[in-house]
């Protein structure tokens, strides 16, 4: 049994054990189909980057279209970022450091003693789809291996143009350098890899559109640079400067979104099928992102709370109310839970999440957390990254080092973070710094990345699809 089929068969078995009963492996239980879930991922993502919360110089009618017809989230956060640690966060159901990953650390094994979203929908009958980037686990825990069925290859990259190669490394010649976002379809042309990966979220529709399905779509888009976008998506916003081509990078994320709904509303599964669409952490500033109302983001924003709020819109019709608002606190870890209880499963003990749908229907009157923590203080990682912080209700508390002094802000009233009033209010800095030391008492300690021997890609480089044996 070679080392796919045995880590997908771990994966399974560990899935039935939390499980416990769970439902009948059948696309329908009874009359009733049960139900598809997709969910986006973008990368770098601005929390003011989309028009749904108030951007004006990037069109996003599509995911407005969503927001619209599902509930837009103002305060839904990373607590692991940036992407490798925001994603295991995410895959997992749980805050990373519950498995020892307090920064990047890329190449950490996230736990095979409790189930990946994946393997639990997978355990239960449910076709699993993956297409993009993956940036979880080690080498050897790619998608296939963490319960996933069907794993989109990784298109060969087209040579990238001239301009964007001397715009990005101007030390480097330009005929060396492969493209980032131009890839090869299957006929050799070249075309936008957000364009295909589209493209190929329809194909996994069309293909299980008669079995309940759960397809993961992260995309590079719209990670840094952007040097590459071409006129035709820029000359469809209005932004300008620097923040042009990540506008037109932002336009082809919404363009595949157009694609997803039109897909679900033709097979007549838009009704059965939960969407998720968020961030792995905010916006890049270096390429123009927007935090707005907000400040700070990936790179040198990192201490702000504009590198840990994201866009979140959760969005299904005859279920979630349409065009509302939810302001509770919220992580990427609850995905998971809201997934595994809306698929009518038990929500696995290790998660650390909720399931946000009796709270946006207003069925549950507590809130979603009373907290929310921040702890990225890995020796190796890299300054920038060093965070401690809590969330409650309109409050941020927040420090760099264990030794530095708490500074707290209202971003009620300072959304900014310009005025710390921590010396005002003593007995708020105390409660919040108590509960986070209470929580970080039950992390296990920082982990050991392994070293491996050089071996493939988690993912394959070709067309058409990996499939689970």
């Amino acid at each position: 049994m070679g080392l796919r089929i045995r880590s997908l068969w771990l994966g399974l078995t560990i899935a039935a054990g939390f499980l416990g009963a769970v439902r009948p492996a059948a696309g329908e239980v009874g009359s009733v189909r049960r139900p598809n879930v997709v969910l986006v991922y973008i990368d770098d993502l601005g929390y003011g980057d989309l028009g749904a919360y108030g951007c004006k110089d990037i069109p996003t009618p599509h995911i407005d279209r969503l927001a619209a017809e599902g509930v837009r989230l103002t305060a839904s956060h990373i607590t692991n970022p940036p992407c490798c640690p925001s994603r295991c966060s995410l895959l997992m159901g749980q805050y990373a450091q519950r498995f020892g990953k307090y920064g990047m650390s890329r190449g950490l094994p996230v736990p095979e003693d409790r189930p990946t979203l994946a393997q639990l929908l997978t355990g239960t009958g449910y076709a699993t789809g993956q297409i993009g980037k993956w940036d979880i686990g080690t080498r050897e825990q790619g998608p296939l291996q963490l319960g996933f069925t069907q794993v989109a290859r990784t298109p060969p990259r087209a040579a990238s143009p001239a301009a964007a190669v001397s715009d990005r490394n101007k030390s480097r010649p330009k005929s060396a350098a492969s493209s980032k976002y131009f890839c090869l379809n299957e006929a050799g042309e070249t075309v936008w890899l957000t364009d295909y990966d589209g493209d190929r979220m329809v194909e996994f529709i069309e293909l299980h559109r008669e079995e309940p399905f759960f397809l993961y779509w992260s995309p590079e888009a719209v990670h840094s640079p952007s040097t590459e976008v071409p006129a035709r998506l820029m000359n469809r916003t209005t932004a300008e400067g620097k923040r042009r081509k990540l506008a037109g990078n932002i336009v082809a994320v919404d363009d595949q979104i157009g694609k997803l709904l039109a897909c679900l509303d033709r097979l007549q599964l838009r009704e059965n099928t939960l969407v998720i669409f968020s961030s792995d952490n905010g916006a890049n500033g270096g390429e123009g992102g927007s935090s707005t109302p907000f400040t700070g983001g990936k790179g040198a924003g990192t201490q702000k709370e504009g590198w840990v709020r994201v866009p979140t819109i959760l969005s299904l019709p005859g279920v979630l109310p349409q065009g509302t608002v939810f302001h509770g606190l919220v992580s990427n870890f609850d995905f998971y839970s809201t997934i595994a209880a809306h698929a009518g499963l038990q929500i696995p003990e290790h998660c650390d999440g909720v399931d946000l749908i009796p709270h946006l229907t207003n069925r549950v009157s507590e809130g979603t957390h009373e907290y929310l923590f921040w702890l990225n203080n890995e020796s190796g990682d890299a300054e920038r990254r060093h965070l401690i912080a809590v969330r409650w209700k309109h409050w941020r508390l927040y420090r760099k080092y264990a030794g530095d002094p708490w500074q707290l802000f209202n971003l009620q009233k300072d959304p900014t973070e310009e005025s710390d009033v921590a010396a005002n209010h003593p007995e708020l800095v105390r409660q919040l710094a108590d509960a986070h030391e209470a929580w970080a008492a039950t992390l296990v300690p920082a982990g050991t990345i392994p070293q491996l021997p050089p071996g493939p890609p988690p993912i394959a480089t070709g067309h058409g699809w990996l499939q689970a044996e």
